[in-house]
This record gives C-alpha cells, sequence and structure tokens, in this order.
C-alpha cells in the first residue's frame, strides 16, 4: 500500500527499514497502518484507526509504552505538529523515556514549520543533519540525548471565571479564556440550572467548562479525543478540588449509551490547518441519542459556521441565545 499524505510519501521513498520504530505523533495514512511500526498519539482517532487494522497504539500517558522498558526502539519518527511548543515537548518526552543514542526522524510539511526544528535541536544540544526533501516536505535526523529539561514544565496554569485552570500546548484554549467560551458560559447560568444533573462537556479542552459546571453541582463528564486535553481537564478539577470525569473519546464513542440531561460544547472545526466539520455535525446529529427526554444541547460557535442546518434536521428547530457578530451560541432541546 502506498502513502497516502506527502509526508508519508517523503518517508516512503527512504532507503530505510522503519520495522519496530515509534510512529510519534502521526497523521491518519494507510500506509502507516498497516505498517510495521507502533504509533504514539494524543489523537485518538488516531489511535482507534490504528486498532482498527489490528497495528499496536499508545497514548503518551498510558504506562507500559512497548521498548521503554526492555532497552528502547530501533528508531523513532517525530511528525511535527502544528503547535512549535508541542513539538517541543514531544521531543522532550522522547529524551526523558528512551535511551541515549536512539535514531530520531522529524518530518513535517514546510508550510507548517517543520524547519525550525534545526533551532530547536541546536537549543537542546542535540546535533542534525536534513535528510532529505520532497513534496513541501523536510525529513531531519538526529539522536534522542539527555537534555536536563523536564517534559512536565510544559503544563501551566492560569485564572479565568475564578478558576484556576491548568493548560498544554496544543490544547485548546492553551493559557488564555477563548472568547466564544466566555460568551456561552455568560448565557449558561439561564439555561441550566445549578444542582446535580448529569452533563456531558464535549470537547473538553482545558476543562473550563467541566470545572465550572461541576463549582455549581453538576455531576461532569468530560470527553476530549485529544489525550493532552484530557489530562488537562483532570488537573483542572484537582487544582479546584472539584469532582468530575475525564475521559479519552472520539465524540461520542466512549460514552456506549449514557445519556445526559445537557450537553455543552464549544466545538472544533480544525484538524490542524484544514477546516473539518465532521466532529461538530456529529456531536449534534448525534446528541439526542445521548440525550434525556427534556435535555438540552447548548453550543457556541463561529457565526459563519453551517450549524443552523445540523440543528434543525437533528432537533427540528433551535433558538440562538446569544449573537456578538463572531459567536453564536445555540440551543436544542430534545423533546
Amino acid at each position: 500500500m502506498s502513502a497516502e499524505t506527502p509526508v508519508c510519501q517523503l518517508l516512503e521513498r527512504q532507503d530505510l527499514d522503519y520495522r519496530g520504530w515509534w510512529w510519534v505523533a502521526p497523521p491518519r495514512d494507510a500506509w502507516l497502518e498497516t505498517g510495521e511500526g507502533t504509533t504514539i498519539s494524543a489523537d485518538q482517532s488516531v489511535i482507534e484507526a490504528w486498532h482498527a487494522r489490528s497495528r499496536p497504539a499508545f497514548s503518551p500517558f498510558d504506562e507500559g509504552l512497548p521498548g521503554v522498558a526492555d532497552g528502547g526502539v530501533p528508531g523513532v519518527v517525530l511528525f511535527w505538529p502544528k503547535s512549535h511548543a508541542l513539538g517541543e515537548w514531544w521531543l522532550l518526552w522522547l529524551c526523558a523515556v528512551l535511551p541515549p543514542g536512539t535514531p530520531l526522524q522529524l518530518a513535517g510539511e514546510n508550510q507548517g514549520g517543520i524547519r525550525r526544528v534545526l533551532q530547536v535541536l541546536a537549543a537542546l544540544g542535540l546535533g542534525c543533519r536534513k535528510r532529505d526533501t520532497a513534496r513541501r516536505c523536510s525529513l531531519f535526523e538526529t539522536r534522542l540525548g539527555r537534555v536536563g529539561l523536564d517534559p512536565e514544565a510544559a503544563w501551566s496554569s492560569f485564572e479565568a471565571e475564578g478558576l484556576t485552570l491548568v493548560s498544554h500546548p496544543g490544547v485548546f484554549g492553551h493559557g488564555k479564556l477563548d472568547d466564544g467560551t466566555r460568551l456561552l458560559l455568560e448565557r449558561l447560568p439561564a439555561v441550566l440550572p445549578e444542582g446535580p444533573a448529569e452533563i456531558l462537556d464535549m470537547g473538553c479542552g482545558d476543562g473550563i467548562l467541566a470545572a465550572w459546571l461541576a463549582r455549581r453541582g453538576a455531576r461532569v463528564t468530560a470527553v476530549d479525543v485529544n489525550a493532552f486535553a484530557v489530562e488537562a481537564s483532570r488537573r483542572t478539577l484537582a487544582a479546584n478540588g472539584l469532582a468530575g470525569e475525564a475521559r479519552v473519546g472520539d465524540v461520542y464513542a466512549a460514552l456506549g449509551e449514557r445519556c445526559f440531561a445537557a450537553i455543552v460544547s464549544n466545538p472544533p472545526f480544525h484538524q490542524e490547518r484544514a477546516i473539518d466539520y465532521g466532529p461538530a455535525a456529529r456531536l449534534i446529529l448525534e446528541a439526542p441519542d445521548h440525550l434525556r427526554p427534556g435535555g438540552q444541547l447548548v453550543i457556541v460557535a463561529n457565526a459563519f459556521l453551517p450549524y443552523p442546518d445540523l440543528l434543525e434536521r437533528a432537533f427540528g428547530g433551535f433558538e440562538i441565545l446569544a449573537d456578538d457578530r463572531r459567536f453564536r451560541v445555540y440551543r436544542a432541546i430534545w423533546r
């Protein structure tokens, strides 16, 4: 099977045996998923795609990562992410968990900033050389080493809405409260009474909605496809002394048939640099299957996004609770 994405096509043409290597933060590409490596990803949809092909896939937060306890792995390919700070975290994490001298390749699209890895590696004291370039992508190679920096330092916290929010590079809302989320929070008290209702925070990010709801007495479940976001939400709840469940899942996949009194969300519409309405569409269209009678879906979205048609199709109607020309807050009730 041939590679589908440009960066994987660049890797495919290398005269190198990648069997047993780790593919870290990879894109969706069947050439990888049907190969003989192991993926380490924070994206649950990528992990599930690998599992569907009976291939080994793990989160960086999993215990017992293959190769860590028994002498390492033959090598690693790190796919450089859109967030350079997140790429730096992956580098520090790899240096911390794998033996010095492990071969490392860094691959990415030129417009995604892959060339900046030269500066990053130099700052860490790691040598580097360019191995190849094609399809507007570049491939660099080096070896892992001890760099004396703890990846845990990437976690940070800030205050918003009277809460301590724990954040990580690559998590939505990193280091600040998003304006759309702020607008949503302004409208929620009018439609969600205080008390122990079961509420789902879908696409939880750093956990601001989950913590805000838990502080009002709700029994909160927070879900995100990004393992960093779920870990951030867990840390946010703990930092505020609040109870709640946070789990990794691709939209509703991890929830089975569970139903809630309300679902709240600031759903994403980007996948790296591309616009992707798929997860938000599933969030809306499948919401009735996870709401109790009289339950409500309350979401905030950029005003230009085509969500009214989806809400009409799923619920037969909706209302706009707020519209500041940039963002709209929608509410739909399952009858």
